[in-house]
C-alpha cells in the first residue's frame, strides 16, 4: 500500500464519497489512487471552485466536504474557497499535493508554501512528513473540522510521501488531542442565570444565527420559541432556521434585514444571540446591542463571545447540548404584549413597503423589477427548494423575497465572495445524491442566483455542470455593471462611477447553446410569470436571464 492509496483508505474509512478536485503533478498519485477505489473525483474547472463545491456539499449533507488540487498555483488558487469555508463555519478537508520533501525550501518548480499561506483562514494545518502518518493525520483532521467551531483543516502532502510504502495501515478509533477540548456543554450557572432574566424581561427577543444551521438544531430552536413563547429572528446565515409563516418570526436582521426586525432588536430588553457573530453586517447597530439590555450570546466558539459586545451573561457550548438543557427547564413564560407590538410592527411596516414597492413598479422603466420577480420566482419554485444566493445585489434582494419552508438558503456570508453559487450549488446537488434525496419523486429543486458580474466569475463550472449532468438552473440577473459597488459610489461618490462598467458581457443566450443549456430571457415584468413557469418545467439544468435597470437599488 502506497501513501496515496493510504489516503483513499482514510477517506473511505470516513466515508467519503465525493471529492472535488484539479489534478496536478503534485497531486496524481492520490488521484490515481481514488479512481481505483470507487470515490468519485468531481473536476472543477478552477481549484477555488472545488473548495466552493465541497463547501455547498457539506452544508447541505452535514458531513465535511473534501477537495484536491496540486502544488504551487493550485493551493493557492484555493485559498480563497478556504477563507470563504472559515468565515461561514464550514467544516472542508482540503488536500493539497506538494514538492518532493527533500525540496522543500529550495523554491523548485510549483513549490508554495500553503500551510503558512493559508494560516489564517484554517482550523488546523498538517504537512505530512511520513506515509506511516496518514492514517492519525486523516481521523484528527476529520474530527477537528467536525468539532467545535467547525471549519476547514489543510493537509498538504508531498509527493514522495504519496508514493512511499506504508506497511501497517490502522485507522485510529479514536481521537485524544491534549490542547484540544472544545466545551460542549454549557453552563448550568449560567443557564439558570439566563432564565432569572427572562423572568422579569418585558421584551426578550431570540436572535439565531449560522451556527444554528450548521449544528442541525433548526426544530430545537423551534421549539424553544414556541415552548417560551419568545419572538425570533435571524441574521443572513441563520435564514432557514425558521419558516417564513411562523408568527414568532420576524424575519432578517441586520444592514440589508427587515425593518420590523431591526426595529425588535432596538426595543427589546433581553436579547439571546444563538450560534451568531455580532458582527457590522449581521447587527445593524452591533455598539448598541448592550445599551440598556441584557445580551445573553450562546456559541460553541468561546472567542466570538466578547469579541464585539460583552455579553451580560456568556454561555459557552454546542447549541444541540444547550438546547436540549433549556428544554428542559420546567417553566413558564409568555409575553403576549411584546409578540402583538411586534405583529403591529410588522404590519404597518409591510404596508408601507408594498405601497414604496408598487410606486416603483408604477415609474416608466422598461426593464424586470428585480423585488417583483423574486416575489413572484420564491412563490412558484417548490417548498423543498435549495436557493444558493451569490453575493452583491442579488443576494440582498434574495434575502428580502427569500421564502423559508422546507427548503434549504445558502450563500457566502462572511467573506462574500463572488461567484460562490453556481459551485456551491453544484456541491449541493452531489450531497443530495448521496443521500438519494434527488429523483422526480422529490422534486428538489436547486438554484443558483447571481448577477452578471457574479456569474463570470465562476461560468467556466458550466462545463462541470455539463459533464456531470448536474440539474442545477441559474438566474443571472443583468443590468452590466457590478451593482452594489455602483450603488456604494452612488451613495458615498455622489454618482462618480468608476470599475463598475461590465461592457463586452456575453451573450448569454450564445453561450448556454454552447454548453447545450435551455435558455429563457424575461425583459418586462409581463413577461415574468410565463418565463419562470416554462423554465420550472424544464428537466435538468437552464439559465434564465432578467434583464434589470442599472439603477436599481437594494
Amino acid at each position: 500500500m502506497t501513501g496515496a492509496d493510504a489516503i483513499v483508505k482514510c477517506l473511505l474509512e470516513e466515508e467519503v464519497h465525493y471529492v472535488f478536485g484539479y489534478p496536478g503533478v503534485a497531486i496524481c498519485p492520490f488521484f490515481d489512487s481514488l479512481e481505483l477505489e470507487g470515490i468519485q473525483g468531481i473536476l472543477v474547472r478552477s481549484e477555488q471552485n472545488a473548495a466552493h463545491e465541497a463547501n455547498g456539499y457539506a452544508r447541505i449533507s452535514g458531513k465535511p466536504g473534501v477537495c484536491a488540487v496540486t502544488s504551487g498555483p493550485g493551493a493557492t488558487n484555493v485559498i480563497t474557497g478556504i477563507a470563504t469555508a472559515f468565515a461561514d463555519s464550514i467544516p472542508l478537508i482540503v488536500i493539497t499535493g506538494q514538492v518532493e520533501s527533500r525540496l522543500l525550501g529550495s523554491d523548485v518548480f510549483q513549490e508554495a508554501d500553503i500551510c503558512g499561506a493559508s494560516e489564517s483562514f484554517v482550523k488546523y494545518s498538517y504537512t505530512v512528513r511520513s506515509a506511516e502518518e496518514i492514517p492519525l493525520v486523516f481521523k484528527e483532521a476529520f474530527h477537528i473540522a467536525m468539532t467545535g467551531r467547525k471549519g476547514p483543516v489543510l493537509i498538504d502532502i508531498p509527493i514522495d510521501v504519496q508514493k512511499a510504502s506504508v506497511r501497517r495501515f490502522q485507522y485510529p478509533k479514536e481521537v485524544r488531542l491534549r490542547t484540544y477540548r472544545p466545551t460542549v456543554q454549557g453552563n448550568p450557572v449560567q443557564i439558570e442565570r439566563m432564565f432569572q432574566r427572562l423572568h422579569s424581561a418585558k421584551k426578550p427577543i431570540l436572535c439565531v444565527g449560522g451556527g444554528a444551521v450548521l449544528a442541525g438544531v433548526e426544530e430545537l430552536v423551534r421549539d424553544f420559541s414556541h415552548k417560551f413563547h419568545i419572538p425570533v429572528v435571524s441574521t443572513m446565515m441563520g435564514l432557514g432556521v425558521m419558516r417564513d409563516d411562523d408568527p414568532l418570526y420576524f424575519g432578517m436582521v441586520g444592514n440589508n434585514g427587515r425593518s420590523y426586525g431591526n426595529k425588535a432588536m432596538n426595543l427589546a430588553d433581553c436579547i439571546i444571540m444563538m450560534g451568531a457573530r455580532v458582527a457590522d453586517r449581521s447587527i445593524s447597530q452591533p455598539d448598541l446591542i448592550t445599551e440598556n439590555k441584557t445580551l445573553v450570546h450562546i456559541d460553541v466558539d468561546p472567542a466570538e463571545i466578547g469579541k464585539n459586545a460583552g455579553p451580560e451573561i456568556p454561555l459557552v457550548g454546542d447549541l444541540s447540548s444547550v438546547l436540549s438543557r433549556l428544554l428542559e427547564a420546567e417553566v413558564s413564560l409568555s409575553y403576549p404584549e411584546w409578540v402583538e407590538e411586534l405583529n403591529d410592527f410588522r404590519k404597518d411596516l409591510e404596508e408601507k413597503e408594498v405601497k414604496k414597492n408598487e410606486g416603483e413598479r408604477q415609474e416608466e422603466c422598461s426593464l424586470v423589477n428585480p423585488h417583483y420577480f423574486l416575489d413572484l420566482f420564491n412563490q412558484k419554485i417548490s417548498e423543498t427548494a435549495i436557493y444558493v444566493a451569490d453575493v452583491g445585489q442579488n443576494q440582498l434582494w434574495s434575502c428580502k423575497h427569500y421564502k423559508m419552508r422546507d427548503g434549504r438558503f445558502l450563500t457566502s456570508g462572511g467573506m462574500g465572495t463572488m461567484g460562490y453559487s453556481l459551485p456551491a450549488a453544484i456541491g449541493a446537488y452531489f450531497a443530495l445524491r448521496e443521500e438519494n434525496d434527488f429523483s422526480e419523486e422529490t422534486k428538489r429543486e436547486i438554484f443558483a442566483v447571481m448577477g452578471d458580474g457574479a456569474f463570470q466569475m465562476s461560468m467556466p463550472e458550466l462545463g462541470t455542470l455539463n459533464q456531470y449532468q448536474v440539474p442545477v438552473k441559474l438566474i443571472v440577473f443583468h443590468n452590466e455593471v457590478l451593482g452594489l459597488v455602483r450603488q456604494y459610489q452612488h451613495f458615498t461618490y455622489k454618482d462618480h462611477f468608476t470599475m463598475v462598467d461590465l461592457d463586452g458581457n456575453p451573450d448569454l443566450s450564445l453561450l448556454a447553446e454552447a454548453y447545450r443549456l435551455p435558455y429563457f430571457s424575461v425583459h418586462r415584468d409581463e413577461e415574468a410569470e410565463k418565463q419562470i413557469q416554462d423554465f420550472l418545467k424544464v428537466k435538468g439544468s437552464g439559465i434564465l436571464e432578467v434583464f434589470i435597470d442599472r439603477n436599481e437599488v437594494a
